[in-house]
């Protein structure tokens, strides 16, 4: 099958995306919010959505618009002065997205949402359920990080990563990216870099293709965009990185034309619980295994008991996400252990049968139940 060919299967499935827009498309120093722009993408995300393609958009630019506001010129650098920047920016913006969709018929709904929104399992929910709730009303939302009272979210990079975790939060069908450059490219496109039109996989080597580049507006570069298609990629879903200097891209993203960077995704589609465990989390420890509970959980697909764990790393509670480690300690799972790091280094080696004699208490057999374990 041809790229062509690929591109309008791959399209021609998506019913729901996750649109993420940069500041440097959203703002220009001494010019303010480019209202145009968001005028022009309001038009070409509502002929999306009257083909029956549900949006969620994912933008930058609350920093960026403050920084207008105070006529700042340089982006500032103290984490105070960026979450006020982003206090004072998150309202203006909000009031011209309104503005550009109320043009079109279309109602937004503004939705912060920080990291630890997504790796709290009740919250990840409530934010699930809101998002589906707005696009069954027809409403687009429009996600922010919450830059005004967070400080790690802010040095992570343009919320590419956001965008990419909004993907698994929805069962968004793609992730597409919009940015000032035409995708990724084999070389600085401003000195005849080509466009990469399809990348299988993400490795090192398209990694290092990836020249990092910051802007007085924005924090993020080309690097954090193919990280983002790397994680999407392992939810199981495609992205596109694309510029908009073409008034018409969407449309012709959509029509199968090479227009972008294309990012396949890899493997099979995980969903909901496993999801959520095996990609938004973050590991608070990790367990060495032998080769026989290795060889267990990825072939049998067993649950791992105490008897296979030769070693504990890290400090964790009961119901955190670990990584289980080869000999080499590299990563092949991902689960919620059933005892924590103290516990688990008592009854490791042991026979489940013995748990409760070790500890005067038993809550499983399992340390991780095939349930709540993913294999990456």
């Amino acid at each position: 099958m041809g790229e062509r060919e690929i591109r309008k299967e791959i399209m021609g499935g998506v019913r729901r995306v996750v649109t993420k827009v940069g500041s440097s498309l959203l703002v220009s120093l001494g010019a303010g919010l480019n209202k145009e722009f968001i005028s022009r993408l309001a038009g070409e995300l509502s002929g999306l959505k009257k083909r029956g393609v549900e949006i969620v958009m994912v933008t930058s630019g609350a920093i960026a618009a403050g920084m207008e506001r105070l006529s700042l010129t340089k982006r500032p650098k103290t984490i105070s002065e960026l979450q006020a920047a982003a206090a004072v920016g998150q309202s203006s913006l909000m009031h011209i997205y309104e503005e550009a969709f109320a043009l079109w018929g279309l109602k937004v709904a503004q939705v912060l949402i920080t990291h630890d929104d997504m790796r709290d399992r009740r919250r990840y929910i409530n934010a699930r359920n809101t998002l589906r709730t707005l696009l069954d009303l027809g409403i687009i939302p429009i996600i922010n990080e919450n830059d005004s009272v967070v400080v790690e979210e802010i040095k992570f990079g343009d919320n590419d990563l956001l965008a990419a975790l909004v993907t698994s939060l929805i069962d968004a069908d793609l992730l597409l990216i919009l940015t000032d450059t035409p995708g990724l490219c084999d070389g600085d496109p401003h000195a005849g870099g080509r466009l990469i039109s399809v990348v299988k996989k993400v490795t090192k080597k398209v990694e290092a293709v990836a020249q990092g580049t910051r802007t007085e507006v924005g924090t993020g570069g080309m690097v954090s965009k193919v990280r983002a298609a790397r994680l999407a990629a392992r939810f199981g879903v495609p992205t596109v990185v694309a510029g908009c200097g073409d008034p018409n891209v969407l449309e012709g993203i959509f029509a199968g034309k090479p227009m972008g960077t294309l990012f396949l995704s890899e493997g099979q589609r995980l969903r909901g619980k496993k999801q959520w465990i095996g990609f938004t989390l973050r590991p608070k420890g990790g367990l060495i295994l032998d080769k026989g509970a290795q060889e267990a959980i990825m072939k049998g697909g067993k649950s791992l008991l105490p008897m296979g764990v030769l070693a504990v790393e890290g400090n964790f509670g009961r119901g955190d996400a670990v990584s289980c480690l080869s000999l080499r300690k590299k990563e092949f799972a991902r689960g919620l252990v059933n005892y924590d790091s103290h516990e688990l280094s008592k009854i490791m080696r042991h026979q489940s049968s013995q748990i409760e004699k070790v500890l005067g208490y038993k809550y499983t057999d399992e340390v991780i139940h095939r349930d709540n374990m993913v294999i990456l």
